[in-house]
């Protein structure tokens, strides 16, 4: 496929049908590069599954961008459809992309299915026609197919492949998703989205229309707080997983709980106000994270896997705000379903 000029992660994309050397040198380049928290959690990897992850990186971040970064909805569907026939030929032995020519070697060497690559592009096509969601359920099964694939194949990639452990981590990857929508609520309303269950609007007299105008009141907050509450517990169902994976990704698993959970905790910091301000985290509340899931790594030989159900705390840390980081599309590395982190 030509890549589209709209794309700025094209700019460095090699020839069609490269070396793999090429094609990992980009991957890489684009992992680096354009995902904020990558660095952060890459060291916390044994180096020889960083190529695997930066492969993984790049499918996803493309997929995102070809169907969010297109504006003709329908020109965004003909590319996505272009993107699974090169999947496809990747599976059958015949990459060409750059992408795809890096993924091919990953997807050999840790036998990874191709349904979860393909469930991704579901998700991307689904946003060009669907912008609201009557209930939970339809946002659910939406997650199931933005968020939870990414998780699978972070699993597959360290080679966890029994299903008790996957839906663990579906529940993690939903989780993160929804803290995403909730944190991000004024992004989508500019791109004609809602995540929000519309039944759930109308339970506490919202509408559509109070979105639009950006009507913060009592009820906005008091939905805010039932939509964190029901994914708090969507979290804590899925915290087991951090101690019933291998070493190499206990850390990470934790370290994106704890982070998304502190993107909860982020909104109600601000009143629940995300029709007006996009909740941050700020670099002390990142670097406490990151500490307290070593540490928690480090005293679990002693006093054993955190209870199942167990929320971890976070700290409420002043310093200098940044953006908080996106949950999205993923178990132990979140990549936002709109391809930004």
């Amino acid at each position: 496929m030509q890549a589209p000029p709209e794309l700025e992660i094209a700019r460095n994309l090699p020839r069609p049908g490269c070396t793999l050397e090429e094609a990992q040198a980009y991957t890489r380049w684009l992992a680096t590069h354009h995902y904020e928290n990558f660095n952060v959690a890459s060291w916390l990897l044994p180096r020889e599954l960083h190529q695997g992850f930066y492969d993984l990186y790049a499918y996803c971040r493309w997929a995102d961008d070809l169907g969010d970064e297109v504006a003709d909805s329908a020109r965004a569907l003909a590319l996505l459809d272009e993107w699974e026939a090169e999947l496809r030929n990747c599976y059958a032995g015949r990459p060409t992309h750059a992408v795809f020519v890096a993924l091919a070697e990953t997807v050999h060497r840790y036998d990874m299915p191709m349904q979860p690559f393909a469930d991704l592009l579901r998700a991307f096509r689904q946003d060009q026609s669907v912008k609201r969601y009557k209930d939970w359920e339809g946002v659910l099964d939406y997650c199931r197919y933005s968020a939870n694939p990414v998780g699978r194949l972070v699993l597959y990639l360290c080679g966890v492949r029994d299903a008790e452990r996957q839906e663990l981590s579906d529940c993690t990857c939903t989780a993160l998703q929804l803290a995403n929508f909730w944190q991000d609520v004024a992004r989508d309303l500019e791109k004609g989205r809602i995540y929000i269950p519309l039944d759930r609007l109308a339970a506490h007299d919202l509408n559509e229309e109070d979105l639009l105008a950006r009507r913060f009141d009592s009820r906005y907050a008091e939905l805010m707080k039932e939509l964190i509450a029901r994914t708090r517990e969507m979290f804590a169902r899925g915290m087991p997983l951090a101690m019933r994976v291998p070493d190499v990704l206990r850390v990470d698993i934790e370290l994106f709980s704890r982070g998304g959970l502190a993107v909860l905790e982020a909104i109600e910091r601000t009143g629940y106000n995300t029709l007006e301000k996009r909740p941050v985290l700020n670099r002390r509340t990142q670097v406490r994270l990151l500490g307290r899931a070593l540490l928690a790594r480090m005293l679990a030989p002693v006093f054993g896997a955190t209870p199942s159900g167990a929320t971890p705390s976070v700290d409420r840390a002043g310093g200098r705000d940044l953006p908080a980081g996106d949950a999205g599309e993923t178990g132990g590395v979140a990549w936002k379903r709109d391809g930004h982190a």
